[in-house]
């Protein structure tokens, strides 16, 4: 901050030093005017004027030094008073434009609230002629034609579904329930759901359940996993998903392993990524890129930390990490 000061009134300095310099040279050509004396008054002045520049500093330089200190969040409470006009003028604009920027993010805000809004209560209302459509599927007799409405109304189901969450994940923090869950059943009504899709695909599950009971939130936790299953059927033929869990180190692990054409490893650090399809078959239209990457947004409040891993052409296995019990503490307070 010295050198900006300095830079800011060098060329007042630039004056001062040019009218001493005047003056010294003045007194040395013109015999009649005594050259020591001007020198004493010119030293005298010199050592003034530093004293000056360095009172002038701490005055001027404070509000600029909060200014430089100031985190651009909009709270102009951390910005000292100005005391010069300048400094006023600085304030007015910056308070102004300040100002201006909360009225938009209040206004944006309230426009994405209402967005989210009508988005939820447009998928609710989806949801009433998407069951009476259901309905209508049970009561077909041509079993290869309801098998491929079937599976046409599950695609639909499961693209609201993710919207639908994924709506609600930025407050996941207001809708959680910690609880005792007993995995048995919660994977096997996802697996129910999704019984149409495996049928028509030729597949099954194999479960491997030793720890029945983990600490969650139910709701969460079956969106999870309902990811890591529709992704372990859309990338997979023919061939059984194996889902188990046990113990290892306090800590709960769930497995989801499909034999399916796995991933390229260039790839595997991006499957999380917003929008990321593979781009071994980036030509599939039926990718989204956004289940995995809901899928570790909504672990993350649960601290439930999500591995990969995966051979090309041989099949993934995803596992679900829990957390220990006293890890929770901190999310049953809420």
């Amino acid at each position: 901050m010295i050198k900006k000061f300095l830079i800011e009134r060098r060329s007042w300095i630039i004056l001062f030093l040019f009218l001493h310099f005047f003056f010294i040279l003045v007194a040395y050509f013109d015999t009649t005017i005594p050259l020591m004396p001007i020198v004493y008054i010119v030293f005298l002045s010199t050592i003034i004027f530093i004293l000056f520049l360095m009172i002038r500093y701490n005055n001027e330089t404070k509000f600029y030094k909060s200014i430089e200190a100031w985190e651009n969040n909009l709270d102009l409470t951390s910005i000292s008073n100005p005391d010069s006009p300048f400094e006023k003028i600085i304030e007015n604009a910056v308070t102004n434009q300040t100002e201006l920027l909360k009225q938009i993010a209040s206004q944006n805000l309230i426009s994405l609230e209402q967005e989210k809004d009508q988005l939820l209560s447009w998928i609710h209302e989806v949801k009433t002629p998407l069951t009476a459509i259901r309905l209508m599927i049970d009561r077909i007799d041509n079993k290869t034609m309801k098998s491929q409405l079937t599976y046409e109304w599950l695609r639909i189901h499961l693209l609201l579904d993710q919207q639908l969450h994924q709506k609600r994940i930025p407050f996941i923090e207001n809708d959680l329930y910690i609880e005792v869950i007993d995995l048995t059943v919660l994977i096997t009504k996802e697996i129910k759901d999704l019984q149409s899709w495996c049928i028509q695909k030729g597949m099954g599950f194999d479960l491997q359940i030793e720890v029945k009971e983990v600490l969650s939130d139910a709701k969460w936790l079956a969106f999870i996993i309902r990811q890591l299953l529709t992704n372990a059927i859309k990338y997979s033929d023919a061939s059984d998903i194996i889902i188990k869990s046990y113990q290892q180190d306090e800590q709960t692990i769930l497995e989801v392993k499909d034999f399916g054409r796995g991933i390229d490893p260039k790839d595997v650090s991006r499957i999380f990524d917003k929008g990321f399809t593979s781009t071994a078959k980036h030509q599939d239209n039926a990718a989204t890129g956004m289940g995995l990457y809901l899928a570790k947004k909504s672990a993350k409040p649960l601290l439930i930390h999500i591995e990969v891993h995966s051979t090309l052409g041989t099949g993934t296995t995803f596992t679900l990490i829990f957390p220990k019990r006293n890890q929770f503490l901190h999310i049953t307070s809420m």
